[in-house]
């Protein structure tokens, strides 16, 4: 229940990211955008959060995400650490997808690590 609940947490706050992103022409829109950006760096630091909490079993399954990436970002948004432009838009443009990919990837293949009882 505990990874299902995360995977829920990551996968909506991921959504909400890519909602809120996919008719920008590119980085300079959404830095432009105050409300919009303080909304995607929202949901992101949801998300850093989120996966800095899963359980060491479960973050060795997903050994291609960018943990050191995630650290990062969490750090950065978490202390206010100015600039972050390079590091929220990596995340929107890279951490993000990447990280739900594998995430959904994970649940295809070992569907017991996601399911109620475990």
């Amino acid at each position: 229940m505990y990874h299902q609940a995360l995977y829920a947490i990551v996968m909506d706050a991921g959504a909400a990211v890519g909602e809120l992103t996919r008719a920008m022409q590119g980085e300079d829109e959404l830095f432009a955008s105050p409300r919009t950006l303080a909304a995607v760096e929202a949901r992101l630091l949801t998300m850093a959060h989120t996966l800095g909490n899963l359980t060491p079993v479960l973050r060795d399954k997903l050994a291609l995400a960018d943990w050191a990436g995630w650290q990062a970002l969490h750090a950065a948004l978490r202390d206010g650490h100015e600039p972050r432009r390079e590091a929220v838009w990596y995340a929107v443009s890279a951490l993000v997808p990447q990280t739900m990919g594998l995430l959904a990837e994970l649940r295809r293949r070992e569907p017991v690590w996601f399911e109620n009882g475990y």
